[in-house]
């Protein structure tokens, strides 16, 4: 609290020094009150402003009042002092200018802070995980009809919701609110938060106390943004607070800061804050050395703001506004500040955003990026360039139309790659926010598509439609290739589109499928042949196979 007073103090002082007119002051009226008055009020004002807004204390944050300070001064003052004064204010107002127009100088160093490594495409997805698409709203939704489980429930109301990786187990976190001044005044701390399986659907939400008294609902001295501030002035801060709780469930929150890119213009991630939010303990870490159970130690806000850059500032300021050449516009479908929180196989927490074109009614996608959330770093996929991939909008208008009678929609949209395919994950909701199935459908062929109560369940059928058009079928991340011989006891084929999906089962009672897009001859296959086969052991009822070699035919 010292150091707002201080400041506040120095700012005050300097303003009155640079608006009170000495030179027409006389011996008598300079020991009048008039100067500490003026001082008095300015600090009261500055004080105010700073503690209100609880923006950074530093010295670039005066220069539109060290501005009107000396105008006003140089109005009122005569001879040299005017002189001095008018020079003040002069460069009070180039600063000024530099920094309201640094948004259009920087670009490109925004671009060169944002640039990312770009590949083709992810990995091709496991399909024995079940991924964490439980969606943020059917979460809020299901932890607000458990708020019963909260003491004295009249005083709370449910925070913002947050996935984190805890013991292994993928979950949304939501802390426990004020409901207002008068319940923060009499209830003083808040009594705990929510958890609740982010991959299982059917999961109840648990209720874990945990008092916090330092909250972003409290107030005064006890809200959290103000207490973070007081402990760090001059910091730079982007996004929100977010609660996260280490593998032992005890809850901290975490707040990014950073720095400027020119100016105060533009922003680059840093570190966190850490507070413990029962005792109000802080402590900063740069990105690489913030503890292991925080997975996303930079906000989704300044991930948005780099994904941005990235996109808009290819070829500059001016090109972002007019020839928008090669320009990628970030899309705003994702469910925290425009970007969705995911995870990969080794349950490394990412942002996804998908990039589309800046032009009105198309819904092509030009690429898409994943951002780690502990260390900033980024990959831009560009897709299979010989196709063309519909944005995450787009799937989202197919769901619409898919469910138009029941007035379902989709939300948290989500590229994976699934037997080779770049395919849209999306939950579906109803219009009360309740969670209906699972939707895939194919960013290359909007036509394959399939839905499923379950992700995993939704991934078998998508597989059978991919089978169904011919698709050549990939393997998994994980699923490792296998060789076997056998005799065929059953066969059953169906002819899709220009190919054929040959299913059947060997004498060693597993169940094998083929597509006749990849082996031509597996038409002919019959009960009895004795057969070769390399196939992927996925773990799936009905094995891909890769290779077919029939006896006697090959």
């Amino acid at each position: 609290m010292g150091n707002i007073f201080i400041f506040s103090l120095l700012a005050g002082i300097i303003s009155s020094i640079l608006l009170i007119p000495l030179s027409k002051m006389t011996k008598e009226t300079k020991v009048t009150g008039i100067a500490v008055a003026f001082t008095t009020i300015l600090v009261l004002i500055v004080f105010g402003f700073f503690y209100l807004t609880k923006i950074d204390q530093n010295i670039s944050t005066l220069w539109a009042l060290i501005l009107l300070v000396s105008v006003g001064g140089t109005i009122v003052s005569k001879g040299m002092e005017r002189k001095l004064k008018g020079i003040i204010s002069l460069g009070a107002l180039g600063i000024g200018i530099y920094f309201l127009s640094a948004f259009v100088f920087n670009a490109d160093e925004k671009y060169e802070l944002s640039k990312m490594d770009e590949k083709v495409e992810i990995p091709a997805f496991d399909e024995s995980v079940t991924p964490a698409s439980v969606p943020p709203q059917f979460a809020r939704n299901k932890m607000r009809k458990a708020f019963g489980q909260v003491p004295n429930t009249s005083y709370y109301e449910l925070g913002n919701l947050q996935i984190q990786k805890v013991n292994g187990q993928f979950v949304y976190i939501a802390p426990v609110e004020f409901s207002g001044f008068f319940k923060w005044f009499k209830g003083e701390e808040t009594p705990g938060y929510f958890t609740l399986s982010a991959t299982d659907s059917s999961a109840n939400p648990k209720f874990v106390q945990s008092s916090m008294k330092y909250t972003p609902s409290s107030y005064f001295q006890k809200n959290l943004e103000r207490h973070i501030r007081l402990n760090y002035p001059k910091n730079i801060f982007y996004g929100d607070v977010q609660l996260e709780i280490d593998d032992d469930g005890k809850p901290y929150f975490i707040r990014t800061y950073g720095s400027f890119v020119t100016a105060r213009n533009g922003f680059k991630a840093e570190g966190i804050v850490l507070v413990d939010p029962s005792t109000g303990k802080t402590e900063a870490f740069d990105l690489e050395s913030a503890p292991a159970f925080l997975d996303g130690s930079v906000s989704p806000e300044a991930v948005s703001l780099q994904n941005s850059y990235y996109g808009n500032f290819v070829h500059g300021f001016w090109n972002s506004l007019f020839g928008k050449s090669d320009v990628k516009l970030p899309s705003d479908e994702g469910t925290e500040a425009n970007v969705s929180p995911i995870f990969d196989e080794n349950g490394v927490m990412y942002y996804f955003t998908d990039f589309t074109s800046p032009k009105e009614g198309v819904d092509s996608m030009l690429g898409y990026s994943l951002t780690n959330a502990r260390t900033g770093k980024a990959t831009f996929y560009t897709g299979n360039l010989e196709e063309s991939y519909m944005d995450s909008r787009g799937a989202l208008e197919i769901i619409d139309k898919k469910f138009i009678e029941k007035k379902w929609d989709g939300e948290m949209p989500v590229l994976y790659n699934f037997y080779g395919e770049a395919s849209w994950l999306t939950p579906v909701l109803d219009s009360n926010g309740f969670l209906q199935n699972y939707f895939i459908v194919s960013a290359a062929n909007p036509e394959i598509s399939s839905y499923a109560e379950t992700p995993n369940d939704a991934l078998k059928k998508y597989k059978v439609a991919l089978q169904r058009e011919g698709s050549t079928l990939n393997g998994t991340s994980k699923a490792e290739e296998m060789k076997t011989s056998g005799e065929v006891l059953r066969v059953y084929k169906e002819r899709i589109g220009d190919y054929t999906v040959v299913s059947f089962l060997l004498n060693n009672q597993q169940n094998y499928t083929v597509s006749s897009e990849n082996n031509p001859l597996a038409i002919y296959l019959e009960r009895g042949d004795k057969v070769s086969i390399t196939y992927l052991d996925s773990g799936e009822d009905f094995l891909p196979v890769k290779k077919l070699s029939i006896d006697n035919i090959e």
